[in-house]
């Protein structure tokens, strides 16, 4: 049903918990495949997808490229895109299963995202600063850091065009979606302190 496509480079260290989170989504039926799309790293990022058992691409060139090259080689008929240190946090399973669910048998899927909330790692202010500037920022401006991941239909992203080349690219992919069809689901991803 559902493909999550990863851009990486050199993130050994991030990657392995953030594919752990993924589990359950496999567990419960939801994951089809990972794709991790790679843009060059040196380190063992390519040892880690194999023994997770996710497909390794190995795509030169800027991150919109890399990420549209990874969802035409992705199976599933939704795709969730996440950056590597994107943890996924406990819950997220049935929150993604039930906006797929709704979108779809509302007839809304093709013009529909979600994204998740932001919690940042770490206590005392700066972290739940940031909380409260993200959230801030997707509500006054409906723009989500890519950090946050998003979630839409395989039909969707291609009308849309996938991730354009260039500058920028998942501004550009939500500015085609539109402030009113992203909807920022319960579940949230853990960030590091310093992303």
């Amino acid at each position: 049903m559902l493909s999550v496509i990863i851009p990486t480079h050199n993130c050994e260290r991030q990657l392995v918990p953030v594919l752990s989170a993924l589990v359950a989504g496999v567990t419960a039926g939801l994951i089809k495949d990972v794709v991790l799309v790679d843009n060059g790293s040196t380190d063992d990022t390519a040892a880690i997808a194999d023994a997770a058992g996710c497909e390794f691409l190995s795509v030169m060139g800027d991150e919109g490229l890399r990420l549209r090259q990874g969802a035409a080689r992705s199976r599933g008929h939704w795709l969730l895109f996440l950056a590597a240190q994107s943890l996924l946090m406990e819950g997220w399973t049935r929150d993604v299963g039930t906006f797929i669910e709704t979108v779809e048998r509302r007839g809304s899927a093709e013009r529909r995202a979600a994204t998740f909330r932001v919690a940042v790692e770490g206590y005392g202010f700066g972290p739940r600063f940031g909380e409260a500037m993200a959230a801030t920022r997707m509500t006054l401006l409906g723009l989500p850091r890519p950090e946050q991941g998003l979630l839409l239909s395989r039909r969707h992203y291609d009308r849309l065009g996938g991730h354009p080349e260039g500058h920028k690219a998942h501004r550009r992919l939500l500015g085609r979606i539109g402030r009113r069809n992203l909807q920022p689901l319960r579940a949230q991803v853990l960030l590091p302190e310093k992303s």
